[in-house]
């Protein structure tokens, strides 16, 4: 494909998909909110990372490695995890508590996405490394009037005033004046606003916080505290890509409030038109067609999914819960389920088998029209149809297929499966048939050579040919069997 491919993206901003035009084609900068690590990560949280994973592969190859800059974040302060710390290590003193929950599951959090066959982030910033920059953009909110103290029952504020902003609420296409009491807005006498949200809480003895004061009015309140959940995001999106980026993405359950107040504090701060160009949010997850949840009984960890028989009674490899995520658009609903699980893992080997073939001396760049899908919204059903045309195309498409999974992160090589399955499946017994099928193919046009490779390449993979002759016919066949 000569020269750089045309790459749409659907935002969530303006409701359409359009050209994607970064700020700088020599610094592309995109941003995903990761795990509040309180608690293993669920199959829900998997979603985001793959889908933005495959986007950031994508970004790396239009327009470099080294021109792309991916940060997802890790929060670490949270009342969800004070609440976990006090649960697990009451004998504890908090703080130490809260750093034993965090950083168990900030490590599983990373293995998991490992993997997921995920790239690692070229930033993982904590939250609780960018106190200053919180305090800082939040005195900013103060002095521009967007922002206040209030004392509430639990203490002293500082509040997002929501009234501040004249077009709150773009995001999510919600109205202030209809944002009433509700399941998510709460009504607090100190507020301005029923929408008006914490920028900074003060913190009880008891509690985790750090040392900040603001400045209302050129008098110094000092509050001991911590900071909301919004602002925590503003502030490391902002150190790290600066004040306006190019793609801000996360979950559909995002979208408000948190997007939308990350907008509001960002904006309102900088003086800004908007915080990131490009808003992207994956659909939302259900397991076997029910909501997720633990009083459903249906809460699954992507760890216990790697490691345990929880789900479907056995094991799923990474690559399987990969592609069970990406066989449906990224911005469309999926029903997680063993069912899925299968179809993915059968697709999977069926692709890998083929894909082995290949001679890893010629070197083969992604697959064109895999390419033109990618580009188009990350379109993964044009995406799956191709390889699936690659794989019954393998005699001249092998190389390409290879290529194509291992960019995809969807390379499965037959060793991982073959330790946790004596048995082979139909279609993986299918799959060798039709190799073999092809080189008797091979040696019927005198191909000795391509026939030969056909057969050190299933050697190398523990399939063992033996040839004979049908005693009816007298033609040539070919038997083979798994080498222990």
């Amino acid at each position: 494909m000569a020269g750089k491919p045309t790459l749409k993206l659907y935002n969530t901003l303006t409701r359409e998909k359009a050209d994607f035009t970064p700020i700088d084609d020599q610094n592309v900068r995109m941003y995903v909110c990761g795990p509040t690590v309180y608690d293993f990560a669920h199959i829900g949280n998997a979603r985001p990372v793959i889908v933005f994973d495959v986007l950031n592969r994508l970004l790396r190859h239009i327009y470099g490695k080294d021109h792309v800059t991916y940060v997802r974040n890790i929060t670490d302060v949270d009342d969800k995890i004070n609440a976990r710390a006090l649960r697990d290590f009451p004998g504890l003193p908090l703080n130490d508590a809260i750093r034993r929950v965090t950083e168990k599951t900030e490590t599983q959090f990373i293995e998991d996405s490992k993997a997921l066959g995920c790239v690692d982030p070229d930033v993982q910033p904590r939250a609780t490394e960018n106190i200053v920059q919180m305090v800082d953009i939040i005195q900013k909110l103060i002095d521009k009037g967007h922002a206040y103290v209030a004392t509430g029952s639990e203490g002293k504020e500082v509040l997002f005033s929501t009234g501040s902003m004249a077009d709150y609420g773009a995001l999510s296409k919600r109205k202030l004046e209809d944002q009433q009491a509700g399941a998510r807005v709460a009504v607090e006498a100190h507020k301005h606003n029923p929408a008006d949200f914490v920028l900074w809480k003060e913190s009880a003895g008891n509690e985790p916080g750090w040392a900040a004061e603001f400045t209302v009015e050129g008098v110094k309140q000092p509050i001991f505290g911590r900071p909301g959940w919004h602002i925590e995001c503003s502030a490391m999106s902002g150190r790290y890509l600066g004040d306006v980026f190019d793609i801000h993405g996360g979950g559909l359950d995002l979208i408000f409030p948190h997007h939308e107040n990350e907008i509001a504090q960002s904006r309102c701060a900088h003086g800004t038109d908007v915080m990131a160009n490009v808003w992207m949010h994956n659909g939302f997850l259900q397991v076997e067609g029910r909501k997720m949840s633990k009083s459903e009984g249906n809460f699954v960890t992507i760890v216990d999914l790697l490691h345990s028989d929880v789900f479907g009674g056995r094991k799923w490899p990474g690559e399987v819960l990969r592609l069970a995520m990406l066989m449906t658009h990224y911005r469309e609903p999926i029903d997680f389920s063993v069912k899925r699980l299968e179809e993915a893992e059968r697709i999977l080997k069926r692709w890998n088998i083929v894909a082995e073939q290949h001679d890893p001396a010629i070197k083969v760049e992604l697959d064109d029209e895999i390419l033109v899908a990618l580009c188009d919204d990350l379109d993964m059903s044009k995406v799956v149809a191709r390889l699936h045309v690659l794989t019954k195309e393998s005699e001249d498409f092998t190389e390409g297929l290879a290529a194509s999974l291992k960019f995809l992160g969807l390379w499965f090589p037959s060793t991982a499966w073959r330790k946790d399955e004596p048995a082979l499946q139909d279609d993986i017994k299918a799959a060798i048939d039709a190799l073999v099928a092809m080189r008797l193919e091979m040696l019927k046009a005198k191909n000795f050579a391509e026939a030969d490779k056909i057969r050190d390449q299933l050697v190398a993979q523990g399939i063992q040919l033996k040839d004979g002759k049908d005693p009816a016919t007298g033609e040539r066949i070919t038997t083979w069997e798994v080498k222990r």
